[in-house]
């Protein structure tokens, strides 16, 4: 024992004084270690790094309903977007000492820093964000920040800290599982005399909180009937001889803030470093299964990717497992390991049962490696009142939260599934991002909605900030839609509210919307916004339709928007550069489809061509605007096809600049129009532009290239190779035909190539022989 260290026990130390038990937060080995170390000191209390706050729901950890991996999440009462959460898995250590504590009736306690303080730290970025094991900016004078775990392997030779951690600690499966505290506690000694906090600023605050919390502990319960169960890197520390006066120093004029606390479920995805977690670790499914595995841990591990595989209609046998489980054992011989590790499985894994492909590893991985188990909690745990509202609406509903993934189809004409979109809905109003919506299958109509859920833990956050809106998710939505009506600074940010307002029936504060949103819509002048807006209203009306919704108010809102971008669009086409001209035809895309959605009007619909002819035939207006105008004309059936030859012809004539034929060329079959299509099956409009092109001077054609590659590279394979095979086939004589003024593709029918489709329609339709008349 060091100078100045207190008289404190670690491990199988006999020495007076509380056991203090080293750990690292979700080590299985650790996890063992201190259910062993516990076992055979019997302490009185045990006290646990965590926020005391949470002392009032230790009980609900021996609840039946009580199932890890769980949370405690702490938040600030007047901000509950300032959150912390503590999560412990069932191979968590400080699970393990807080069930045992209850299980044999020892007190039990958390003693780190009041959540209360730690929030309030939070917030100010000299402090960090207070997690052991990620980086957190400090104080300079404190030193550099270090991970310790990574120090202690390269110090024994190894330069991967997570497979030394492994070797060392959490494959141990012989001898006395309490030694390991004492060598840890050494070797974080000797750390913390040459590092002092590491970098870990909050920690020496932390750190006084704890040995006062200990001193209180022994005094009650006498010096050596407490055990404490934290993180190793703080053993030292609680090891020191201070004064109470010195610590209390420390802690003198923390800010702190009113917090709440309590249980929520937590996910092994979350667990994971890679999901961002900062106290997290690599492979919590993995850790989950050393922990559980009563022997054999390889052979049963081997045998539930075996499984896992087997359902994914891959061919696993016993065999492969034998043979994986040899391949393992012998790999971790080679590389000098006590027990196969994760690494050795995976690649055994991946030899053995993969055949060499990292795709079906990839699902072991996120599968069983990593994990989609979530956690329960009891109904008895404390939650904000929109928290219980929103429990009670899953459990009616039976939409059960799942840390998994999954889609969910909901047909609109069943009253559960209505009843579930307007839930999702309500719920993405207030910013709970449960299910998120994803285009549908095709024909399906307006009666299907497609979901794509997932339950993350983060979400009880933003349930407890929703809940300053209302006690109940139908109330938090309606007044949280309200004042968004108020706030909106945009035409189209009211539109779109008025539509999520119909999607999750809030009946309440429609005309609150409906209200803004006719006056918002009487102010603006700018075209581009009303076009903006419009599409909303369209398909808003028609939800309203399925939902069985009153959408008058919404109907005339929609049908003035419609009258004045008519009046407007044409003067606002004219003279746009490029940029402005490509933003102008988007707009004119979503009018022309919105106006589709809208209930039949034929003054409407005639009043729409009549701008799109004013608009394909102005020269003022960009030639990216005009073809899309011909196009829209052309699909709708109110411009022939003659017509429509004809105005390509003038747009492409010699007397036209090469990058302006170019852009009209763009409007009228660029993107995913189905514009390649178009030219596949019309070779006069083919020919026309192909003529065009060949006849572009030298000196121009590298201006208009680029123009042409962004039209026709957006173009399926398929189609442009067909478009390639039409050119090389002869576009001369397809030319040759437009020039003659003859539709379609000959000048009469071609029998020989008619014949050509015979024996296909004779498979299609089972006749073995087919008539004259058939033909």
């Amino acid at each position: 024992m060091r100078r100045g260290d207190s008289d404190a026990r670690v491990g199988g130390d006999v020495t007076p004084g509380p056991l203090l038990l080293g750990v690292r937060h979700h080590g299985p080995g650790s996890a063992r270690a201190v259910r062993a170390a516990l076992d055979a000191e019997r302490p009185a209390a045990v006290l646990i790094e965590g926020p005391p706050e949470g002392d009032a729901l230790l009980g609900l950890a021996a609840d039946p309903g009580m199932r890890p991996p769980v949370a405690l999440l702490a938040h600030a009462v007047d901000d509950p977007g300032r959150a912390s959460f503590w999560p412990m898995a069932t191979f968590s250590p400080e699970w393990v000492a807080l069930r045992w504590a209850l299980d044999n009736g020892a007190a039990v306690r958390f003693v780190d820093l009041p959540a209360a303080h730690t929030l309030a730290l939070n917030s100010d970025p000299t402090w960090g964000d207070g997690d052991d094991e990620e980086p957190q900016q400090s104080d300079p004078a404190v030193g550099l920040r270090i991970d310790p775990i990574a120090v202690l392997a390269r110090t024994a030779g190894h330069d991967d800290p997570e497979r030394w951690w492994e070797d060392v600690i959490e494959h141990r499966g012989d001898g006395d599982p309490r030694a390991p505290f004492a060598a840890v506690a050494e070797a974080m000694g000797v750390l913390r005399e040459t590092y002092g906090a590491g970098g870990h600023g909050r920690d020496l605050v932390r750190e006084a909180h704890m040995r006062l919390k200990l001193r209180a502990a022994q005094k009650e319960f006498g010096d050596d009937r407490v055990a404490v169960v934290c993180g190793a890197w703080h053993v030292p520390a609680l090891r020191r001889r201070t004064t109470v006066a010195a610590d209390r120093a420390l802690l003198k004029g923390l800010p702190k803030v009113r917090t709440e606390t309590t249980w929520v479920p937590w996910t092994h995805r979350r667990l994971a470093r890679r999901s961002g977690y900062g106290a997290g670790i690599d492979s919590p499914g993995w850790y989950g299964h050393l922990f559980a595995a009563p022997d054999r841990p390889v052979e049963r591990w081997l045998t539930k990717v075996a499984g896992l595989l087997r359902d994914e209609d891959r061919s696993v046998s016993p065999a492969h497992v034998i043979e994986a489980v040899r391949l393992a054992e012998t790999l971790a011989a080679l590389r000098g390991r006590p027990l196969a590790g994760l690494s050795e499985t995976t690649d055994a894994v991946r030899a053995v049962m993969c055949e060499g492909s990292d795709v079906p590893l990839a699902l072991v991985r996120d599968r069983l490696v990593v994990g989609d188990v979530l956690g329960e909690v009891p109904a008895g745990a404390p939650a904000v009142p929109l928290q219980r509202d929103l429990d009670r609406l899953q459990r009616s509903l039976r939409l059960k939260p799942e840390a998994r993934e999954r889609d969910l189809e909901l047909d609109l004409r069943k009253e559960n599934d209505t009843a579930r979109s307007r839930l999702l809905h309500r719920l993405r109003l207030l910013g709970v991002d449960w299910g998120e919506p994803v285009a549908g299958r095709a024909g399906t109509g307006t009666f299907r909605e497609s979901w794509r859920l997932r339950w993350e833990p983060e979400l009880h956050v933003r349930v407890a900030e929703a809940g300053v809106w209302g006690t109940t998710v139908d109330g938090a939505a309606t007044a949280r839609a309200e004042s968004r009506a108020l706030a909106a600074r945009t035409l189209a940010d009211m539109t779109a509210l008025a539509e999520r307002c119909l999607l999750a029936g809030l009946a309440d504060a429609l005309p609150v919307v409906m209200r803004a949103l006719a006056d918002r819509a009487a102010l603006d002048a700018d075209v581009g916004h009303l076009a903006q807006a419009l599409p909303a209203l369209a398909r808003a009306l028609r939800y309203g339709d399925v939902r069985a919704t009153d959408t008058a108010a919404l109907g005339e809102v929609a049908a003035g928007l419609a009258e004045r971008i008519c009046v407007g669009l044409p003067p606002a086409c004219a003279g746009l550069d490029r940029d402005a001209a490509d933003e102008m035809r988007g707009h004119l895309d979503a009018v022309h489809a919105a106006l589709g959605l809208l209930p039949d009007s034929a003054d409407r619909a005639d009043r729409w061509a009549a701008v799109l002819h004013r608009l394909a035939t102005r020269e003022a207006v960009a030639g990216l605007i005009r073809g899309r105008a011909v196009r829209l004309l052309l699909d709708d059936g109110r411009l022939g096809e003659d017509e429509t030859a004809r105005l390509m012809g003038l747009a492409l004539s010699p007397g036209t600049p090469p990058a302006d034929a170019a852009t009209w060329i763009e409007g009228f079959v660029g993107g995913g129009t189905g514009g390649g299509m178009l030219l596949v099956h019309d070779e006069r409009l083919l020919a026309l532009v192909d003529a065009w092109l060949t006849g572009v001077p030298e000196e121009a054609f590298a201006d208009v290239l680029p123009l042409l590659r962004r039209t026709f590279s957006a173009y399926e394979p398929g189609v442009r190779r067909t478009i390639g095979e039409l050119v090389a086939r002869g576009p001369s004589a397809a030319a040759a035909r437009a020039q003659a003024g003859v539709p379609g593709f000959a000048d009469a029918l071609d029998e020989h190539r008619a014949e050509a489709v015979l024996p296909v329609l004779r498979l299609l339709l089972g006749n073995d022989e087919m008539t004259g008349a058939d033909r």
